[in-house]
């Protein structure tokens, strides 16, 4: 009961959020939002969330190698899409990524090992778009603009005492705590920060945010906003930063609410972002359909089991002869 709690708590918190948003502004945005969806937009949001893929899975292959278990690409950007599909589709937004970590973790033999390389390839980034977005909102006038330089400040101070804290934590004896920490210094330097991996990651990452953010203006432009580019563009990086909370259904919940509230202080309509937040829900919805299809094929194939020789996750058929000599 302990652990349902919370992922429970997480999904009436997105629910909330839509309700207040349909209490205060009405069904119109919404549903003139999925109205004005049209096959360019999707075709758009298609195209580059094939880009984001591939950069998300090959962020995750050099995260995994650098912990020791490799990754092949194409195998990376299956099951990326097939985990950005569970995520839209499934509350709380993050079931696809543990589904991806625990079943790279059971094919390399090392489920924690795969969980671990999963949670430092988000969290590598969550933390490039945060130092993208607090750079723009820095520099670019937004609801928030006032603001910036204290919440840089505190970003920073609590960077430098993470650092801190985690320097004085004991590194040396058999503790769980002790356990934890070389466990985690080893992640860092190998996976995260080792020469092969950390440009990688940080450009992988860089394009990721590029991409979410060119969908999201693609969205607001087909929802019929007719701001700058310059005034929408840390409107989206708030809202894609909302969207990285836990606390939705099926990606819905956050997005909505921190769009209606940007948009609305930015002097642009509460309900032109929510309409902006639904076209990009639907855009994103259907540029992830791909990752259904590995689903199913997933399905067939486990329906019927088969050996392959250039997938060495598959259980191997071991004849009476080979055993012999063996």
């Amino acid at each position: 009961m302990s652990r349902t709690l919370p992922r429970w708590a997480r999904l009436l918190g997105g629910i909330a959020i839509l309700a207040v948003l349909l209490w205060r502004l009405g069904t119109g945005p919404f549903l003139d939002g999925v109205g004005k969806v049209e096959g360019r937009s999707l075709a758009a949001a298609a195209g580059i969330t094939v880009l984001t893929t591939v950069c998300c899975a090959w962020r995750w292959s050099l995260v995994a190698g650098g912990l020791g278990i490799g990754l092949p690409l194409p195998d990376a950007v299956a099951a990326y899409y097939r985990s950005q599909f569970l995520n839209t589709t499934l509350p709380c937004g993050v079931l696809g990524d543990v589904h991806r970590a625990v079943r790279h973790g059971r094919d390399a033999g090392d489920v924690g090992r795969g969980l671990r390389a999963v949670a430092w390839e988000r969290c590598a980034g969550q933390l490039v778009q945060l130092v993208l977005t607090i750079t723009v909102l820095l520099v670019l006038a937004s609801p928030v603009h006032s603001s910036m330089p204290v919440v840089t400040a505190t970003v920073a101070l609590g960077s430098l005492g993470a650092i801190v804290v985690s320097r004085s934590l004991p590194h040396g004896g058999p503790s769980r705590l002790a356990r934890t920490v070389r466990a985690a210094g080893t992640d860092l330097r190998h996976g995260l920060l080792a020469w092969r991996v950390c440009p990688g990651v940080v450009l992988a990452s860089v394009m990721v945010v590029a991409g979410h953010t060119a969908t999201f203006l693609i969205a607001a432009r087909t929802a019929g906003c007719t701001a700058s580019t310059l005034r929408l563009l840390p409107l989206a990086l708030l809202v894609l930063l909302a969207m990285s909370l836990p606390t939705n259904f099926g990606g819905w919940g956050p997005r909505e609410g921190a769009a209606a509230w940007a948009f609305g202080a930015a002097g642009l309509g509460a309900a032109q972002g929510v309409a902006a937040a639904v076209v990009y829900g639907v855009m994103v919805f259907v540029a992830s359909l791909p990752g259904a299809a590995v689903l199913v094929l997933a399905w067939f194939d486990r329906r019927n089991p088969r050996v392959s020789p250039v997938n060495p996750s598959r259980p191997r058929v071991i004849t009476v002869e080979g055993a012999r000599r063996g």
